[in-house]
């Protein structure tokens, strides 16, 4: 039985991303939109929700300190795995306009995030309740950004879409309705939501059953499957051609794991920076995590906004670190 609904949870996640995914680029298509800017709103909020119901659970129940790991481990697990996977597989050229409001977003909330930590590390209700403006902020300035995206309201073009460099796209638009659409962008959510959360519960009980070490567990299917639907959704973009789409994903998630994931926790339930181990006598989070972070989101955005593209090196590049973080995390652990 945990075998079949291990199965059943593959097979709602393969199946959930292939309808986000079009019911995503079908609504790019159909309102002229570029798709980074698309990913990076209603892709990113959909692919986020299980963070967000997480976390938001477990600062009611208490234990809100989840937040702190939660938000920057997924955001480096997006950027140098998800992201970097998608770039080392197929580069793709980015309109650098579009990815100027998610990263300004991005990094004013990490600065003020790690201002917190450096200083007081307390994450106080009036520090949450910043980042939930940041978010509205955030949302408010993409929908104004999408009422001045390129040809939106130029009668003239047809149904083609609008690439991220600017350019009309050769697909054809979609005759599908936009309730159809919208209901192929929830539903896949959704498949993508549960599917994730039969993988990861029925994966750890087979691997508890093989004897698998339960830290070995908590670094692989508990991890995993915190960034499956960021996952499925790049994995499923790529085969369809849609890389700018699962860029616009990762930053945008990244946004949301802060302003949203951890405002939320900090609002319901205030909580101090965790200390599992130190190095050099100074918490392991702030010479460690949440250093790379930064980092890692540095060399994801330079490139695209200076020269409008993503390149292979690049994605090597945060495999690289990526890897490197994981052997010190298990060093450590």
């Amino acid at each position: 039985m945990i075998y079949l609904l291990f199965a059943v949870g593959l097979m709602l996640l393969i199946k959930g991303g292939d309808w986000f995914v079009d019911g995503a680029t079908g609504i790019a298509r159909r309102f002229h939109l570029p798709e980074l800017l698309i990913g990076a709103t209603v892709v990113s909020i959909g692919t986020t929700l299980p963070e967000v119901m997480v976390s938001t659970t477990s600062a009611i129940q208490g234990h809100s300190q989840i937040a702190y790991g939660n938000a920057i481990g997924s955001i480096i697990c997006n950027t140098a795995l998800i992201a970097a996977v998608s770039m080392a597989i197929r580069p793709s050229a980015v309109n650098p306009r579009n990815l100027r409001t998610p990263v300004t977003f991005f990094f004013i909330a990490a600065v003020f995030y790690a201002a917190i930590a450096y200083t007081t590390g307390y994450f106080s209700r009036p520090a949450g309740i910043i980042l939930l403006v940041l978010f509205v902020l955030y949302i408010i300035s993409n929908v104004m950004e999408m009422k001045d995206a390129p040809n939106g309201s130029n009668p003239a073009v047809g149904n083609d879409a609008v690439r991220d460099d600017g350019s009309e796209s050769d697909e054809e638009s979609t005759d599908d309705p936009l309730w159809k659409l919208i209901l192929l962008l929830v539903v896949g959510a959704l498949l993508i939501a549960v599917g994730a959360d039969l993988l990861v519960d029925n994966g750890t009980l087979i691997a508890q059953a093989l004897g698998v070490p339960e830290s070995v567990i908590a670094l692989t299917f508990v991890a995993l499957g915190t960034s499956l639907p960021e996952l499925v959704t790049a994995i499923t973009s790529l085969i369809k051609g849609h890389s700018s789409l699962s860029l616009g994903n990762i930053i945008g998630a990244n946004v949301f794991n802060l302003v949203l994931v951890c405002g939320l926790s900090m609002t319901v339930s205030p909580f101090s920076i965790p200390e599992n181990s130190t190095l050099f006598g100074i918490n392991a989070s702030l010479v460690v995590d949440l250093p790379v972070m930064f980092l890692v989101m540095i060399l994801l955005t330079s490139i695209p906004l200076v020269k409008g593209k993503t390149t292979r090196l690049q994605g090597i590049a945060l495999l690289a670190i990526y890897a490197a973080f994981c052997m010190y995390q298990f060093t450590m652990g």
